[in-house]
């Protein structure tokens, strides 16, 4: 398959595993996820879901548990939604990029915050 497509497939699965678990999954200790990328193998036959989970870490390990218990569901769900002669097989990861950012921007307001109260550094 070529990497246009296989990007593009990546972009429409994203879409629909987004709308499948946002719509679909049923579970109350689904945690307000968002699906941030998706990567898929060249053949497109795995992939590869990167999560963001509002929450502290344990909701969010608590909803990547879920939502890997729901795979199979949510697979089955894609396959209705997109024609491919493979559906691909499933793999949840929590996206902690956010969080990184975050924390960087803490860091540098500290910093920031810290040299305008001291005055010039000599």
């Amino acid at each position: 398959m070529s990497n246009t497509r296989a990007r593009k497939m990546a972009e429409t699965i994203k879409e629909q595993v987004s709308e499948i678990i946002n719509n679909r999954v049923k579970d109350p200790k689904l945690g307000f996820t968002t699906v941030t990328g998706v990567e898929t193998s060249k053949d497109v036959r795995y992939c590869k879901v990167f999560i963001s989970v509002l929450g502290t870490s344990e909701q969010q390990d608590e909803t990547l548990a879920v939502l890997e218990r729901a795979a199979g569901f949510i697979r089955t769900e894609l396959g209705s939604k997109i024609r491919i002669r493979h559906v691909p097989e499933i793999r949840f990861q929590v996206d902690r990029s956010m969080q990184h950012g975050m924390h960087i921007n803490e860091i540098l307001q500290k910093i920031q915050d810290g040299s305008s109260d001291d005055g010039p550094a000599e």
